[in-house]
């Protein structure tokens, strides 16, 4: 797997020097590790470690996939340079342990959670290394620190799936209804308050053209749009372009593409006159990261709307997967993500590692957390001419949690 993942880095990857990182000593070392692993885990945390180097958002290893999943049953993400907990699943072991929204987040499994490097921590947990439990420091607002356990809900699957027509081929069934769970938690809402506004929530770009198509003839409608970018990782550029596009009834250059050879402009082609012309306001905060950044700069640089919230993740890249496997029979998947190019704005620069800053900051306080109030999303209808309470807005969109 290492040498695999090397491999198809160095052919790949849109900096031909690796920002100057000796990759022959970065590999034999990884070598040297994985052959004093004690687990699987620390093997592929050896890998991890390989690209680690290369500090990048959209470069990583990902392991095979564990039989079982993981559901911790809680959600956090940073609000200025402070982490709170922002919303627990109800009946799980975090709410039994009386986690809340609000609570800050002082440390996980003993480490002290830093806004640069959140994304690092977020991938060990989720991805390179998901466990059934973890220990916080947590503090409510007015209260002392607390030390929290809070256990995951684990569900147990097969070690071996078999998808052949020799075998009875039931488990793919299971690996649809786990991706269908998934996919449900990112579906776009949306919600009509009058004539003149529709607010518009995307958890991620991925999207038919149709559906893309649908939401902008819906939109224009209305004489306001609010996009919720809030807690939105990216996903396709093609939907980003396509909504873009959607903004304006010109093409626009949403960046360069930087890669090992060539430069490339992206182009979002504006729709004429089926574009939405009216105002139009974007939510942002700091799990707002590649696509939705990049959505965000662009209507900044052409001063098309007003962006709202709080500084973005600054985690934008172009990157490919590359699906790997072990075995002929019975194999293990798993895959490396590999930034291809870098994406440069109209103003010339990168959004890796400095994010987008908004227009107007707005930054909920823990007590906003602890009762659902929502002042990014009130302030968004302040500015097109309407007043809503943070109260109702909390209200406007409650979490979609995927079942386990």
């Amino acid at each position: 797997m290492l040498q695999r993942t090397v491999a198809d880095l160095e052919k790949n990857y849109y900096d031909a020097e690796f920002h100057g990182i000796n990759l022959d000593a970065r590999e034999h070392e990884a070598e040297e590790r994985i052959r004093n692993a004690k687990s699987y885990g620390e093997a592929f945390a050896a890998i991890a470690w390989t690209l680690d180097a290369l500090n990048d958002s959209h470069t990583f290893f990902l392991p095979p996939p564990r039989p079982y999943n993981v559901e911790n049953g809680w959600e956090m993400t940073f609000v200025g340079e402070k982490c709170f907990v922002t919303a627990v699943k109800p009946g799980s072991d975090a709410e039994k342990k009386d986690m809340k929204p609000g609570d800050q987040v002082l440390s996980i499994e003993g480490f002290q959670p830093v806004r640069a490097n959140f994304w690092k921590v977020e991938y060990i947990l989720n991805a390179l290394a998901p466990r059934a439990g973890m220990r916080f420091v947590l503090a409510s607002p007015g209260a002392q620190p607390r030390q929290v356990d809070v256990m995951a809900e684990v569900k147990r699957l097969k070690r071996v799936e078999d998808f052949t027509e020799h075998g009875d081929g039931s488990d793919i069934w299971e690996t649809i209804r786990r991706s269908e769970n998934y996919a449900h938690t990112q579906e776009w809402r949306w919600i009509e308050t009058s004539d003149d506004v529709m607010v518009l929530k995307i958890p991620s770009f991925f999207a038919k053209d149709s559906q893309i198509d649908s939401e902008l003839g819906r939109a224009r409608k209305h004489k306001s749009l609010i996009l919720d970018l809030r807690g939105n990782p990216g996903g396709s550029e093609d939907v980003l372009t396509q909504l873009l596009g959607g903004m304006f009834k010109q093409d626009v250059t949403l960046a360069t593409r930087v890669g090992r050879k060539a430069r490339k402009p992206v182009i979002a082609k504006g729709r004429g006159d089926h574009a939405f012309d009216g105002k139009l306001m974007v939510l942002i905060d700091s799990h707002s990261a590649s696509c939705s950044e990049l959505f965000a700069r662009a209507v900044q640089i052409e001063n098309r709307g007003v962006i709202i919230g709080d500084k973005s993740a600054g985690a934008v890249m172009e990157a490919r997967l590359y699906p790997e496997h072990l075995g002929i029979d019975t194999m293990s998947f798993y895959a490396v993500q590999i930034t291809a190019s870098n994406l440069l704005m109209g103003d010339g620069n990168s959004l890796e590692h400095s994010g987008v800053t908004p227009d107007v900051s707005v930054l909920p306080t823990a007590e906003d957390l602890a009762n659902d109030r929502d002042p990014q999303m009130a302030e968004a209808f302040k500015l097109v001419g309407i007043k809503i309470t943070p109260e109702a807005a909390g209200k406007l969109f409650p979490v979609i949690w995927a079942m386990n």
